[in-house]
């Protein structure tokens, strides 16, 4: 499928997929795509960065790599390593057949023996005509040293590796980098990318991304619910909700065929909106039983105020 040719068409393809994101993240997006650079996106967890390379990957007709990050991720673990016992076999079998040690080592290294891991593997779909979404996912969990060895990647869309020398994408993959910001990316790494912070949604667009998502929730029982949520992120909790965790309450109070929030409901529901206990205990009781009043307050004064 070609690329969107502007940042509406970039914004469209991610709607038909269900993501609804404004312009200047949809501009972002066009952009790398556009100019064929790596996309770093920050923000807060469930804000939907990982989603982005899902949605871009279907709408593109691409296949997803990812690579989920992690502290002591290796290079054997992201981009790859030779299959040692392939290789103790044909040694073996070398062996007998009376080839001689030169030959044997110059054997035992080929592309054959290799395993590729997600960085690889992008870049082998990419020489072979099918270039995929790579998605190299909360980057911020990974070690300082996986950062640097990153550089010739995001570059150059290239690999060394010293036994075969170096392998270089003919069609860069579209590469999309996210941080939950547990720690600092490097500059270097920044300066490879481009640039977009993905925010928590304003009540408009979370109302219509949980509309598209749970259609059975109705429209009142979705207004009242993105209020409660976009209340309680003003709050100093340990995890704020994201949209993802929207979503899931949304879908939740369907299911028990919740048409209007209550404090009750509230209380029995906050598990799969919040998912630490203390930001339960501290929303729980009282406060929500606040937030569900002003939420009410708020509904009556529109009407009355549109009567005037």
């Amino acid at each position: 499928m070609p690329l969107p040719a502007s940042p509406v068409e970039t914004r469209e393809l991610l709607a038909r997929q269900g993501y609804l994101a404004d312009i200047g993240l949809a501009t972002a997006v066009f952009l790398a795509l556009k100019l064929g650079r790596p996309l770093l996106l920050e923000g807060e967890p469930g804000t939907g960065k990982t989603e982005i390379a899902s949605v871009l990957a279907t709408g593109l007709g691409r296949p997803l790599v990812r690579l989920q990050c992690y502290e002591g991720l290796d290079i054997a673990s992201a981009v790859y390593e030779w299959n040692y016992a392939r290789q103790l076999l044909h040694i073996r079998a070398s062996e007998v057949r009376g080839a001689d040690a030169e030959a044997i080592e110059r054997d035992v290294y080929r592309p054959e023996y290799l395993l590729a891991r997600p960085l690889l593997r992008a870049i082998e779909l990419s020489q072979a005509g099918t270039p995929p979404v790579l998605l190299i996912d909360e980057l911020d969990r990974a070690d300082e040293p996986f950062e640097a060895f990153l550089l010739e990647l995001l570059a150059d869309y290239q690999l060394t590796i010293p036994e075969l020398g170096t392998i270089k994408a003919a069609t860069p993959p579209v590469t999309i980098l996210t941080s939950n910001r547990t720690r600092e990316v490097h500059d270097a790494v920044r300066r490879r990318c481009f640039y977009a912070w993905v925010d928590f949604p304003a009540a408009e667009r979370e109302r219509a991304i949980v509309s598209l998502k749970v259609p059975d929730a109705g429209p009142e029982l979705t207004r009242q619910l993105v209020a409660f949520v976009q209340s309680i992120r003003a709050m100093d909790l340990y995890k704020h909700p994201g949209i993802a965790e929207s979503i899931n309450w949304a879908q939740a109070l369907a299911a028990l065929n919740v048409v209007a929030l209550d404090p009750a409901v509230v209380d029995s529901t906050l598990g799969t909106l919040l998912k630490y206990q203390d930001d339960i205990a501290r929303v729980r009781g009282s406060e929500a039983a606040r937030v569900v009043e002003k939420i009410r307050t708020e509904a009556r004064a529109v009407p009355a105020e549109a009567g005037r």
